[in-house]
């Protein structure tokens, strides 16, 4: 089993995702945006209980079932114009 704390680590490497957990003001504003919502809501319906397990094994370090229920909600417009909202939310270049 993989600890969470490593899966963060990795997670630091990458320097958009790192300058975004250090930005909270700007992760609790994408996690509550009507775009998030909406996606997380078009996710919970592709895959029901499943979203739940996805998340909890992606948190473990598994992230093959949440990314294939990605892939399937991007595959409809909607959710690729989703998608493409909240990437467009995030600034490019982040500043300590």
């Amino acid at each position: 089993m993989t600890n969470p704390q490593s899966n963060l680590d990795e997670l630091m490497k990458d320097p958009k995702a790192a300058g975004l957990l250090k930005n909270r003001a700007l992760l609790q504003d994408l996690i509550h945006s009507d775009d998030t919502q909406k996606l997380m809501q078009m996710l919970s319906q592709n895959a029901g209980d499943g979203l739940k397990s996805a998340a909890a094994s992606a948190a473990k370090g598994d992230t093959g079932a949440l990314m294939g229920l990605v892939r399937q909600v991007i595959q409809r417009k909607e959710g690729a114009q989703l998608v493409q909202k909240i990437q467009q939310a995030v600034p490019q270049t982040q500043k300590d």
